[in-house]
């Protein structure tokens, strides 16, 4: 499993578009599989703790049901331009569910430090994201050239070249 420092590590400046584009909103969108195996799209506040990508849901939620259930998703930054000029960061992965009493703590200090709030009790799910694969565009600057990454666990960063 891939945890995002390791995928930091091997991709860095991948990895920090990545982040910006999570941290640039404030929201990214989860996708998961419903049990009848239709996709699922919802809003989730990424965070970022001690190496992590994780993700906070309410108890019992839809989407918290979806991964615990089958834990296969992606991740996807919030895209409100149409040109594709922000950059478009998706994360194929899986999620874990974090059920660790010091991980669970260490996300709720990271949740309170960043926006001022904090879950009340211990009825809220975490997930932490294993990268599987991961995928990056940006349009709108270099009309011929736009920039498109990708890049797998074991493999080398690419840079894939689009000709209309």
């Amino acid at each position: 499993m891939t945890t995002w420092a390791d995928f930091e590590a091997k991709a860095p400046e991948l990895a920090a578009l990545g982040e910006a584009r999570f941290r640039a909103g404030g929201l990214a969108l989860v996708g998961t599989l419903r049990a009848n195996g239709w996709p699922r799209i919802t809003p989730v506040e990424p965070r970022f703790v001690d190496g992590e990508l994780q993700l906070g849901m309410m108890w019992q939620s839809l989407k918290a049901l979806d991964l615990l259930r089958d834990p296969r998703c992606t991740v996807h930054s919030a895209t409100s331009d149409k040109d594709g000029t922000e950059g478009d960061f998706k994360l194929y992965g899986t999620a874990e569910h974090v059920t660790d009493p010091a991980r669970r703590e260490r996300h709720c200090q990271v949740t309170e430090q960043e926006i001022g709030w904090r879950p009340a009790d211990d009825e809220f799910h975490v997930f932490s994201i294993h990268v599987e694969e991961v995928a990056y565009a940006l349009f709108g600057g270099d009309e011929d050239d736009p920039k498109i990454y990708s890049w797998r666990p074991g493999g080398d960063l690419r840079r894939l070249h689009v000709r209309s």
